[in-house]
């Protein structure tokens, strides 16, 4: 299929698509997880191929852990489809309705996009969230996924779009990308007559790339340079707690945190501890002259922070620290470094945790709790595809009403002006 087709495809299939029932939409979503789980063994054999050729082409074990799949996720997969379907319908939802003073009745109401491009990286899971999130908001979708996931990513395409078409919609509302050339990607980009919005699942280059080469509206779930400020008032025990699940529990993902700043006031007493049990996980830390300084000589050795490590999203099993004088450098820090995404303080003071939350700009700021909690489903929104980084026209995760757009209803008699 030529590239410029996927396009006309998908937005010859929006059109019927706008217009279906909940109950239909529902249905397909439904006998999709039906369907996986059905041909799991498939799947499964598929994933097995791409993960073999990961390791071979020497992908970091943060991308092989999201290119992986084994039976417990893909019934995650196939309950997050069921989760959706659960969802009620943002398409036709009346957002606000008021009367004009000439006795117009206004009605703003929630629509689809029409079709919606996704691009991602080694993330099976997306192929799967992205259609369905699209179907339920009465978007076609053009999927559009890494070459290290390919064989994943097409099968589960292929599997889910039979399921549409058995259900009745059309299938040409899932339309999955077979073209690993760059090239088809940067056509797809200046499509705007037939994509109506675009959006990159994966890290700072991807976003850039996009941004740098559509013609096509971006609203971009890219990179997370996450933080954890330890404020002086903190809770020791609990600063540990949060800072090692924030940088261990899945470091592979875009909301664990990458960089811990320490108020100077308790530095003593928190950095030896929070050393040791980062240091009991494998965690490699890249330390500014003041912590190395406090923790002394120990079995985990700080290595020197650069501006570098400041920057980076080490997506593993490493971490930048800085102790800072107060909590206005830290905001100053996180401003020059971060990414907007998730945010954390620890503290016991009330007064900082409002000048954090008030001073900090990112996507979500969390106050005495893990940045790993940024997550569509967690938050009670179900599936999204992603976490947006960006203040226009959604931040935070997209999920069902953040793939819509709005229109106004106007219903008159007989007015004219």
């Amino acid at each position: 299929m030529k590239t410029k087709d996927y396009a006309i495809h998908a937005k010859q299939a929006s059109y019927r698509l706008a217009t279906a029932d909940a109950a239909v939409k529902n249905r397909t979503l439904i006998a999709m997880a039906e369907a996986i789980e059905r041909r799991s063994g498939e799947i499964l054999l598929e994933n097995e191929q791409d993960v073999a050729d990961g390791r071979k082409n020497g992908l970091s074990p943060a991308l092989i852990d999201r290119l992986w799949l084994d039976e417990g996720r893909l019934r995650s997969i196939a309950r997050s489809l069921r989760d959706v379907a659960a969802l009620s319908d943002p398409v036709g939802e009346v957002v606000s309705g008021w009367k004009t003073p000439e006795g117009l009745e206004i009605e703003k109401v929630r629509v689809p996009f029409g079709v919606i491009l996704v691009v991602y990286e080694a993330r099976p899971n997306v192929t799967v969230d992205a259609a369905a999130l699209c179907l339920k908001t009465g978007n076609a979708v053009i999927l559009r996924g890494g070459s290290d996931a390919y064989r994943s990513n097409r099968i589960l395409a292929e599997v889910i779009t039979g399921a549409a078409i058995e259900s009745g919609l059309p299938g040409d509302c899932i339309q999955f990308v077979a073209d690993k050339d760059r090239a088809a990607l940067l056509e797809l980009l200046q499509l705007r007559d037939h994509i109506d919005l675009v959006i990159p699942r994966g890290g700072e280059a991807l976003k850039e790339l996009l941004l740098e080469h559509s013609k096509v509206p971006v609203i971009y779930a890219a990179g997370g340079n996450c933080h954890v400020y330890v404020d002086a008032t903190a809770d020791v025990k609990q600063a540990v707690a949060i800072t090692v699940n924030a940088k261990c529990q899945r470091p592979g993902v875009c909301n664990a945190a990458e960089t811990l700043l320490v108020h100077e006031a308790v530095a003593a007493e928190f950095l030896p501890l929070v050393v040791k049990a980062l240091g009991e996980r494998k965690v490699k830390l890249y330390a500014d002259h003041r912590a190395r300084e406090i923790v002394g000589d120990t079995e985990v050795k700080l290595l020197r922070a650069t501006d570098r490590h400041y920057h980076t999203e080490f997506l593993a099993l490493e971490m930048a620290v800085k102790v800072v004088d107060n909590l206005e450098e830290a905001v100053e820090h996180i401003a020059q470094y971060g990414t907007g995404h998730s945010e954390a303080i620890v503290t016991r003071d009330l007064e900082a945790s409002r000048r954090f939350a008030q001073g900090v700009d990112a996507a979500v700021v969390y106050i005495n709790a893990s940045t790993r909690f940024t997550d569509g489903a967690v938050f009670g929104l179900g599936a999204e595809i992603g976490i947006s980084t960006q203040k226009l026209h959604a931040r935070g995760p997209l999920a069902l009403r953040e793939l819509t757009s709005i229109k106004y209803v106007v219903t008159g008699r007989g007015h004219v002006r």
